[in-house]
């Protein structure tokens, strides 16, 4: 049995002030690049992973080792499953750069396992299972749905501190909306090189040290997304989508996980806007940055990858409005 996955862009956390009795939610993207494709067959016992030959990357290899290992032992003693399970990794991702990587390897796996059984259980009840989405839902409904999602967080009685979804033990959140993304709409990438990413423990302290964030931020990026970003979507108005986009990047969380980034980072989010750029976003703690564009500023594709050259990764991608598929 063989699974794709496709991979998201986190656009913002919403509310990580909790004054209202909520926090977190947040906004994110299904695209189809990169994406994760894992092979699965029953074993005796035990749990096996493979690479085919094209992942030579050491860092990749040993967080799909990590996620995919603690994915199936969880799963496994969930549903009282006896046999064990081998797993091949035909394709897979950076981990920490901004495309949910963790969430997608976990889901993926547990739901190769409870299809091969015949049991039941939707994206929200495998991330139970496997201990994702306690911050964000956006990864667990990109991987089931597909398509632009907005969710709504949790009740402080729920949660009642500021963790990432690593480090929460929370329940996955509510869906509050999924939207068609258009497909006439193109997605820029831009990965400038260095290390920045953001996890763990360094994760975890900076949502101790900034949070709460200012209630003002919170009411204006609640309002942005809800009168703004999610109507100029719907009516396909690609350039009020852009700005809306940039402002995001000003407000609340995403402000500081912007402002933590290096200049070289700052610094191309700039460039991008010179070079036509309806709006420049990070994805989560980046350091990947994303555009929406059209046959009116496709420029700024090849503007941006002779900018960056040999000192960053750049390529055009579409949203993706379905989940993930199984083919047996």
């Amino acid at each position: 049995m063989y699974i794709e996955t496709p991979s998201r862009l986190h656009m913002g956390l919403i509310d990580l002030n909790g004054s209202y009795g909520r926090t977190d939610g947040g906004i994110g993207l299904t695209i189809e690049k990169p994406n994760f494709k894992l092979y699965s067959e029953e074993a005796e016992k035990g749990i096996t992973i493979d690479f085919c030959d094209s992942i030579d990357n050491d860092t990749i290899k040993k967080e799909c080792i990590t996620k995919i290992k603690s994915a199936a032992e969880k799963t496994i003693n969930h549903f009282n499953i006896e046999s064990g399970f081998y797993f091949k990794v035909d394709d897979a991702f950076y981990p920490h750069a901004g495309f949910g990587s963790g969430t997608q390897m976990g889901l993926a796996t547990s739901k190769l396992i409870t299809e091969f059984y015949g049991i039941s259980a939707d994206a929200v009840e495998l991330g139970k299972i496997t201990g994702r989405g306690g911050t964000s839902g956006i990864g667990i409904f990109t991987f089931e749905n597909g398509g632009f999602i907005l969710d709504g967080g949790h009740s402080l009685k729920e949660k009642d501190t500021f963790l990432p979804s690593a480090a929460s033990v929370a329940n996955p959140p509510q869906l509050i909306g999924r939207y068609e993304f258009p497909e006439e709409w193109d997605v820029l990438i831009a990965i400038p090189t260095g290390d920045m990413s953001v996890s763990g423990k360094k994760e975890i302290d900076i949502f101790q040290e900034y949070c709460p964030v200012d209630k003002n931020e919170v009411e204006k990026m609640s309002h942005l997304i809800l009168m703004n970003l999610i109507p100029f979507l719907l009516e396909k108005d690609i350039e009020a989508f852009g700005k809306s986009i940039d402002v995001i990047q000003t407000l609340g969380f995403k402000k500081i996980e912007v402002n933590l980034q290096s200049e070289h980072v700052k610094n191309l989010m700039d460039k991008m806007k010179d070079f036509g750029a309806y709006g420049v976003g990070m994805s989560s703690f980046g350091p990947t940055l994303f555009s929406v564009f059209d046959k009116n500023n496709k420029s700024i594709v090849k503007e941006t990858k002779d900018y960056l050259g040999d000192d960053g990764i750049v390529y055009t991608t579409k949203a993706q409005n379905h989940g993930h598929r199984i083919y047996k």
